[in-house]
């Protein structure tokens, strides 16, 4: 693609005279460039990264003609109705009726609110992504309970087709590249159980009825211990159960594939050693590399990749290990290749955009009681340190950067294509099959 003088000469002042300036992108302008927050983020990956106008020129090309998958995320969030909650508390409303009503409107406020669909449109043209494994379901085994979140992204999907779709198969996404547009491929944060214990056929008899709602992946554990097996923060560290082998052969049979991203070390090794297919760590980070309860050690990545499948490095800074940014970020996708080979890593950024609505809407609501500390979320002390300027540089509108730094990192064209987006539609093919 040729670019006139005028962009060259754009993009060498931005890239080393002055890294603080807007990053233009290598098509005209974006509505996206008048946006300080994308911009604030952008700013920050650049006093890092700090590259050669060739190197940027480069990866912002590459990053625009590859398909890009994240392995983990989350679409755009939007932001809330502030008046509407307001009135809901007022009428006494439950805490989990007001819990529901909030994450209802984050997910879809982008279909029938103006200046929620252009902070949503915005996000996703800036981060270039094609596709991601989006959290449609929340953390447990219940199918009701699995199911409220995959019900706000139908929706979405049903009502921005064209320019967000619903993929099923990574024809759908190959299609969605070909056209400029968007989609997202589901996953959810537990397997759905009937939890009667009947038999064994009846607790997994839902495992096909999402899969046909399109769930592509699920985690077998999140933190806890379950019945499948041990979550990455129980100390006990018990691996599988017999319940999960049969769960991981289920799931293998019918094309969903095994996450063990909150999964306990012994749980995720043992679900690696006994899959017939690809097994993914979709959002986590080299804990050899540094110590994280959510990473895992190469001995766990190594089975991973025996699998055919890949861990996806999050852009949480806790996970990453001083100074939390794009560049140890970087460090840990180095890491991944270093301890298997190109083909087993990809980005699971586990973060997503805010709408710039969102602080003013939330002004409007009333302090409401605090809650006790959800079950599932059991985080050893000092975790999830806050560390808001790293956090910054790892933004997810910042995608393209990702690229430009593992240009920067001297990975060939071909091997970003497959960290970026290619070896997450491999194991998607191998997954269906």
């Amino acid at each position: 693609m040729k670019m006139n003088s005028t962009r060259r000469d754009f993009l060498k002042t931005g890239a080393i005279a002055c890294p603080l300036l807007f990053l233009p992108r290598l098509k005209g302008a974006e509505a996206w460039e008048a946006n300080e927050v994308i911009q604030k983020s952008r700013r920050a990956a650049l006093a890092v990264l700090k590259p050669t106008a060739s190197q940027l020129e480069r990866g912002l090309k590459l990053h625009e003609e590859s398909i890009v998958f994240d392995t983990y995320s989350f679409a755009p969030r939007c932001a809330v109705d502030g008046k509407a909650l307001a009135k809901l508390a007022s009428e006494n409303a439950s805490a989990i009726e007001i819990k529901d009503a909030r994450e209802r409107m984050m997910m879809v406020r982008c279909v029938d609110d103006a200046e929620e669909r252009k902070e949503f449109t915005q996000a996703w043209k800036a981060s270039g992504v094609t596709c991601l494994f989006q959290n449609a379901g929340e953390e447990g085994q219940a199918p009701l309970r699995l199911i409220k979140r995959l019900a706000n992204f139908t929706y979405v999907t049903d009502h921005l087709k064209g320019f967000l779709n619903k993929a099923t198969t990574t024809a759908d996404i190959l299609a969605a590249k070909k056209s400029g547009q968007h989609c997202l491929y589901f996953t959810g944060n537990g397997v759905p159980l009937t939890q009667q214990w009947i038999s064994v056929p009846d607790e997994l008899r839902y495992l096909m009825v999402f899969r046909n709602l399109g769930m592509r992946m699920l985690h077998l554990t999140y933190n806890r211990r379950n019945m499948i097996g041990d979550g990455c923060a129980e100390p006990g560290n018990a691996g599988l159960s017999d319940f999960g082998k049969t769960v991981v052969k289920e799931m293998n049979r019918i094309g969903v594939i095994p996450d063990c991203a909150h999964s306990g070390w012994r749980t995720s090794l043992e679900a690696a050693k006994i899959s017939e297919k690809p097994v993914l760590a979709s959002h986590s980070c080299a804990a050899d590399l540094h110590q994280h309860i959510r990473g895992k050690p190469d001995k766990v990545i190594r089975a991973i990749a025996d699998t055919g499948g890949l861990t996806g490095i999050a852009c949480i800074p806790s996970f990453l290990g001083n100074p939390g940014d794009i560049s140890a970020f970087l460090n840990h996708i180095d890491h991944v290749v270093k301890t298997t080979n190109i083909n087993h890593v990809g980005i699971g950024t586990d973060t997503t955009y805010v709408s710039r609505n969102q602080s003013g809407e939330s002004a409007k609501i009333p302090k409401l009681p605090r809650s006790r500390t959800a079950w599932r979320y059991f985080w050893p002390a000092g975790s999830l340190r806050p560390q808001p300027q790293a956090r910054l540089s790892i933004a997810w509108t910042n995608w393209p950067l990702f690229t430009v730094g593992l240009v920067q990192r001297g990975y060939k064209d071909e091997e970003i294509r497959k960290i970026i987006g290619g070896n997450m539609m491999r194991v998607c093919r191998q997954s269906m099959k």
